[in-house]
């Protein structure tokens, strides 16, 4: 019977001088290199997707599209189209 992996492994390489800057402060916090490290990169990784998943809109940007989310207008002939495109492609018999 296979086991499932739990966890995975990161080699990574640097300079000297890096490595004892990020041990130094791994030791500063009281953690292991591998826990300062991971916790480091999920910190940033963490930060990085929600500025990727967040968009940020001015109160007069977001008033706009509550107000056509609310009230949307009605389709113009380049929807209808599309629409129907979609309709025939995805609905046929």
């Amino acid at each position: 019977m296979a086991l499932a992996k739990t966890e995975e492994r990161i080699p990574a390489r640097m300079p000297h001088a890096v490595y004892e800057r990020i041990s130094e402060a791994a030791q500063a916090v009281g953690a292991t290199l591998n826990q300062f490290l991971v916790q480091a990169a999920l910190e940033k990784a963490n930060e990085i997707l929600e500025q990727e998943r967040i968009i940020a809109l001015s109160t007069k940007a977001a008033k706009t599209v509550f107000d056509l989310i609310e009230n949307p207008p009605e389709p113009n002939e380049r929807l209808k189209k599309a629409l129907k495109r979609r309709e025939d492609l995805l609905c046929r018999k």
